[in-house]
C-alpha cells in the first residue's frame, strides 16, 4: 500500500475549497476565509486507514497555471469541488476542470476523481441527478460526496473517501459498464482462490477458508457467519457451494459483491496480503525479499521450505503415484504467470518409466534452482505463495544460507547438503552419459534423449555415512580456452576421457594443469566407456601414472552401458571427496574409507525406498 496519500482540491473561485479544509482541521466554520489554506498534513495515527494525508488547496487568485498543472501531477487524487446552487460551477466541473486534468495526466494512470457538491446547507434539493449521468460518464470519477463546510456535514467522509479512493481504488478492480470484475482482478483472484485451496479438490471447506480468513483479517469466522457467507452465495448462484464448499465462482461472485457495495477495500485487503501491488502485479518486494549471500556461501532450502514443497506435490499427485504427469505440473504450475520447468528438467533429474518427474525428482529440481539461481527459487516459493501457507514473513525464511566454505575446510567439517561437481572432458568422452548415469539412465534409454531436450546439468541425491545429500553434477562446455570462474567454482572436479579414444586424456590433463592442480578443490578421473577396448593414450605418461604424480585417486573405470541401471558408487565417491576435500590421498586410496561410506549410502537408499514406501500409503 502506499505510504502517504495526497489530495488536492480544485474548482472554480467561491465554491469553499479553503473552507472545506479549514472546518476539517478545526472543527468549525471559519470566520475568516484566506485566498488559499496552506498545505496540511494529517499524521497517520489519526487517519482511517493510518496512512500520512497530504492535503493541497488550490487558488486561481493565488497560483499560476504552471502551478496547477505542477499540483495536478503530484496528485494521488483530485476533489472537484462544485456549489449545489452553482449550476455554473456544475457544469465546469465536465467542460474545464476534467479535461484540464486529463491534459496534464499520464494516460495509463489516471488519477481517481471525487465530485465534492459543497453548500448543501444553502439548498433544499440534491444535485445527484445532475451528476450521476457525469459519473457515469467518465470511469475515473470514485465517487460523489454533498457536503457542508458551515454545518460540518460530511467533512470527514469526504476526505475518507479521497484517501480511500487512492488506497483501495476501483479503477483495477471492477468495469462499471460491464457491471463485473476487469480480466486482471479475476485473475489475481484466481490464484488467491488456487493458492488457498490446500487440499486441491476446487473448493474452499471450512478449515481453509478460516485459514484465509484469519490470513487476511487476522481473525476467523465464526461458524454462523461462515454459514451466513455460503447461504448468501447459494441465494444467487447455482453453483456457488459445492459439497459445502466455497467454488471458485463462488469466491469471485463474493468479491463482485463486495465492490457493487462500496466494501472494495476487503477485496484489496486480501489482494495486497497475496502480494498484489495497485496495478495487480505481484510486488517486486514480496518476490524478491532481501537476502544477504556473502562470497563463498552456498544457498539451501531449509527444513520448512522442503516440507512445504512436499505439501504442494501431495496436494497435485491426485493419482498418488509419486509421480507428476504433465497434466498435474502444468496444475501445479497454473499460479505461475509463465511455466518454469521445460522439457530439459525431465532430463536434469529423477523420472519414472513414463518420463514423468517423481517426488525425489521434483524436490532434487527446486534444490537446483535454490543453488543455482535463489533469487529464481524466491520468485517461484512467491507463485506458490510460501510465505502465506507456511506463516513466513517471507520466502527467505525457507533459504539456509551456508557458511563460508573457508570455514569448512578450517574446521574439516561442514554442514552444507549440496555439493557441486563440475564435470569436464573432451567432445565424445561420454560427460552426458555420465550425468544421465547418474539418473538411473543406461545408453539405451539415454539415446531417446532428443538434443533441444538435452540438459547439462543432473541431480540426485546420495547418501554418505548415512547423511542424504544432493550432488549436482555440471557438464562444462569444452572450450578450453574459455572457461569461466562459474566452471571453475565447485566443490569437486570430475574429469572424463574415452578409454577407447587414444587422444581423449589429453583434454582431461590440460584442464588439471591449467586451472587446478594448484587449487584446493579435489579431483577424480573418470575413465568412460571402460566396456570398450582400453587403448594406450597418447600423452606422456599413462592416467594412472599421471593420477600418482598428482596425488589424485586412480581413474575410476565407469559405463553406462548395460541391460540394467549404471552403479551408483562413483557418485558416492564423488560426495565424499566433496564433503571431505581434507582427506589424505592415502585415505582416499584406503578401501575401508569406501566401504563405510557406501555401506551407509546402501543402508540408507534401503531405508529411504522403505520410507517413501509408508510415505505412500499415509498419502
Amino acid at each position: 500500500m502506499r505510504k502517504d496519500v495526497r489530495i488536492l482540491l480544485v474548482g472554480e473561485p467561491k465554491v469553499g475549497k479553503t473552507s472545506l479544509i479549514m472546518s476539517l482541521v478545526s472543527e468549525e466554520f471559519p470566520d475568516v476565509v484566506p485566498y488559499r489554506a496552506e498545505e496540511i498534513t494529517i499524521p497517520a495515527d489519526v487517519t482511517p486507514e493510518r496512512v500520512p494525508t497530504h492535503i493541497v488547496d488550490y487558488s486561481e487568485a493565488e497560483q499560476t497555471d504552471e502551478q496547477l498543472f505542477q499540483e495536478i501531477s503530484k496528485a494521488n487524487v483530485i476533489c472537484i469541488v462544485y456549489a449545489v446552487n452553482n449550476k455554473k460551477s456544475i457544469e465546469k466541473v465536465t467542460s474545464h476542470w476534467i479535461p484540464l486534468i486529463t491534459e496534464n495526466t499520464d494516460k495509463d494512470s489516471r488519477v481517481p476523481l471525487i465530485l465534492v457538491g459543497n453548500k448543501s446547507d444553502l439548498v433544499e434539493h440534491s444535485s445527484m441527478e445532475t451528476i450521476l449521468p457525469i459519473m457515469n460518464q467518465y470511469s475515473e470519477i470514485e465517487t460523489c460526496v454533498e457536503c457542508s463546510a458551515k454545518n460540518l456535514k460530511n467533512i470527514s467522509e469526504l476526505f475518507y473517501y479521497a484517501q480511500k479512493a487512492v488506497l483501495h481504488p476501483t479503477g483495477p478492480l471492477y468495469c462499471p459498464e460491464k457491471k463485473d470484475m476487469k480480466p486482471l482482478c479475476v485473475k489475481a483472484l484466481t490464484r488467491i482462490f488456487k493458492v488457498s485451496d490446500l487440499d486441491n479438490d476446487g473448493n474452499l471447506n471450512d478449515n481453509e477458508l478460516n485459514f484465509f480468513q484469519r490470513t487476511c483479517f487476522n481473525t476467523p469466522l465464526e461458524p454462523q457467519a461462515l454459514e451466513d457467507v455460503k447461504n448468501v452465495v447459494r441465494k444467487n448462484l447455482i453453483d456457488g457451494v459445492c459439497d459445502n464448499g466455497l467454488t471458485l465462482k463462488g469466491f469471485l461472485f463474493l468479491h463482485t459483491l463486495f465492490i457493487q457495495r462500496g466494501r472494495h477495500e476487503t477485496t484489496w485487503t486480501v489482494l495486497r496480503r497475496f502480494g498484489y501491488d495497485d496495478d495487480l502485479e505481484l510486488n517486486q518486494d514480496y518476490l524478491f525479499p532481501p537476502l544477504k549471500i556473502p562470497p563463498d556461501c552456498t544457498t539451501e532450502l531449509n527444513h520448512n521450505a522442503y516440507l512445504f514443497l512436499q505439501s504442494v506435490f501431495d496436494k497435485h499427485d491426485k493419482d498418488r503415484d509419486c509421480a507428476l504427469s504433465p497434466e498435474e505440473l502444468r496444475d501445479l504450475f497454473d499460479v505461475f504467470p509463465y511455466m518454469p520447468w521445460g522439457p530439459d528438467v525431465n532430463n536434469t533429474v529423477c523420472t519414472n518409466d513414463q518420463g514423468w518427474i517423481t517426488y525425489q525428482g521434483y524436490l532434487s529440481q527446486w534444490t537446483l534452482t535454490t543453488y543455482l539461481d535463489v533469487q529464481r527459487c524466491l520468485e517461484y516459493l512467491g507463485y506458490l505463495g510460501y510465505s502465506i501457507i507456511a506463516e513466513q514473513e517471507s520466502q527467505a525464511a525457507g533459504i539456509t544460507v551456508t557458511r563460508d566454505k573457508k570455514i569448512d575446510l578450517q574446521k574439516k567439517q561442514t554442514q552444507r547438503s549440496v555439493f557441486r561437481c563440475n564435470v569436464f572432458g573432451d567432445i565424445g568422452s561420454g560427460k552426458s552419459g555420465f550425468l544421465q548415469a547418474f539418473l538411473g539412465r543406461n545408453l539405451m534409454r539415454q539415446k531417446t534423449i532428443k538434443e533441444e531436450h538435452r540438459s547439462y546439468y543432473a541431480i540426485n541425491t546420495t547418501y554418505v555415512y548415512g547423511q542424504e545429500k544432493y550432488l549436482l553434477l555440471h557438464e562444462v562446455f569444452p572450450d578450453f580456452d574459455y572457461l569461466s570462474d562459474a566452471d571453475l567454482a565447485c566443490d569437486i572436479v570430475c574429469l572424463v576421457y574415452d578409454v577407447s579414444n587414444p587422444y581423449s586424456f589429453e583434454y582431461c590433463a590440460k584442464v588439471f594443469k591449467q586451472y587446478f592442480m594448484d587449487s584446493k578443490t579435489p579431483c577424480m578421473m573418470i575413465a568412460a566407456k571402460s566396456d570398450l577396448p582400453e587403448v594406450k593414450q597418447m600423452y606422456g605418461c599413462s592416467p594412472l601414472e599421471f593420477c600418482r604424480r598428482h596425488k589424485m585417486p586412480p581413474p575410476q573405470s565407469f559405463t553406462c552401458n548395460a541391460a540394467s541401471a549404471p552403479n551408483r558408487d562413483i557418485y558416492t565417491k564423488l560426495t565424499t571427496m566433496a564433503m571431505y576435500p581434507h582427506v589424505s590421498q592415502a585415505d582416499l586410496k584406503s578401501s575401508t574409507f569406501w566401504l563405510r561410506a557406501s555401506v551407509g549410502a546402501t543402508v540408507f537408499a534401503v531405508l529411504g525406498f522403505a520410507m517413501y514406501r509408508v510415505l505412500l500409503k499415509t498419502r
